[in-house]
């Protein structure tokens, strides 16, 4: 991949460790702080000399986004070089897509349209691109407000364990209550019931997402981060086997321990759904492995790199380097997507 002197400026909007190793990785080859853009300011990115976080209050969702991002466009206005915008999180990479239409005269966004990163946001609509592309994933059920609402009592039609989690992962993130996670693994109808109750009456208005639980501990997960270039065609896959999740309640389904892994199958399948979809810029998808039928199922698809994927840089293909490649050297036309099976773990220091 070309290094050479060209300029371009990247700016992340974020402080979680997606942030950071997005930013080391852009240090480690560019040898440049990185500025970022956030609400508030998160741990990894606190005491770090590589990302220069700058803080906003309300800067999580429109109108402030919007307002402040106008403001923060005005400063990149006479750069000549290109400025590439990096959501580091859900929120941030829908807001890019939302309001592209009003930043891309000054910013490189590397995002797919808006309507089709609501549907795939929404993990239900999410699930229906999966049926069409031959894409297996969990056993569902989808929980409305209105059902929940509506005084009958709410179907679980699957053996105990259930998974639950909410279909939309931006609402998500603005709704609190005592024993909130990402997502819950429910044992018995009382806690099933108890747990829809709270979620809705602490103001989520979306669906809900049960799934038949696939069993098996964190090694039988599977993480998949991709890039797919500005012509659609994707040009980096690495399949992550993860040997352990962060155990806090917030936290579930974040990695912090990963090694490779190669699965020819998994690659093929996800490359022609990117590729057929029309996808551009970073994705990551969360899979299991079902014992039971012996096939990888998805969950979820995040249109962003993933929280953990600082591991893909340790294996030498620096994850935050492809946006940069496709939009500041243009080298990636001519080039095959990669499959990586090196075995490292994803450890940070710095």
């Amino acid at each position: 991949m070309q290094t050479n002197s060209k300029k371009f400026t990247p700016v992340l909007l974020g402080s979680d460790f997606n942030a950071y190793g997005m930013a080391r990785s852009l240090y480690e080859i560019y040898g440049q702080p990185v500025k970022a853009f956030a609400q508030a300011q998160l741990a990894p990115t606190r005491f770090t000399k590589i990302v220069d976080v700058e803080l906003i209050e309300g800067f999580a969702e429109d109108p402030v986004w919007i307002n402040e991002m106008m403001k923060i466009k005005e400063r990149y206005a006479d750069h000549e070089e290109p400025v590439i915008l990096i959501g580091c999180g859900d929120g941030y990479a829908e807001l890019i897509s939302k309001h592209k239409a009003e930043l891309e005269d000054v910013f490189v966004c590397p995002y797919i349209d808006y309507d089709l990163i609501k549907q795939l946001n929404d993990k239900e609509n999410f699930y229906k691109m999966c049926d069409k592309y031959d894409l297996p994933y969990p056993k569902t059920r989808i929980i409305t407000k209105s059902e929940y609402e509506s005084g009958q009592q709410v179907e679980q039609p699957f053996s105990y364990p259930v998974a639950l989690k909410p279909a939309n992962s931006v609402e998500w993130l603005d709704i609190h209550f005592e024993g909130r996670k990402k997502a819950f693994i429910i044992k018995s109808e009382g806690e099933f019931y108890d747990i829809v109750a709270k979620i809705y009456d602490n103001g989520y208005t979306s669906d809900l997402i049960l799934q038949d639980f696939i069993p098996g501990d964190d090694s039988n997960m599977r993480v998949l981060n991709a890039y797919v270039d500005k012509n659609h065609q994707v040009k980096f896959m690495c399949l992550g086997h993860p040997l352990l999740e962060d155990p806090a309640p917030a936290a579930i389904g974040n990695y912090v321990a990963i090694i490779p892994e190669f699965n020819q199958e998994i690659y093929d399948k996800v490359k022609t759904f990117l590729e057929e979809i029309e996808f551009t810029g970073y994705a990551n998808f969360d899979l299991k492995f079902d014992t039971r039928d012996n096939s990888y199922k998805l969950f979820e698809i995040n249109l962003r790199t993933g929280r953990s994927s600082f591991f893909v840089t340790l294996n030498g293909y620096r994850l935050a380097d492809w946006v940069v490649q496709d939009y500041v050297f243009d080298s990636l036309k001519d080039q095959k997507h990669y499959l990586l099976i090196k075995i490292l773990a994803n450890i940070s220091y710095g």
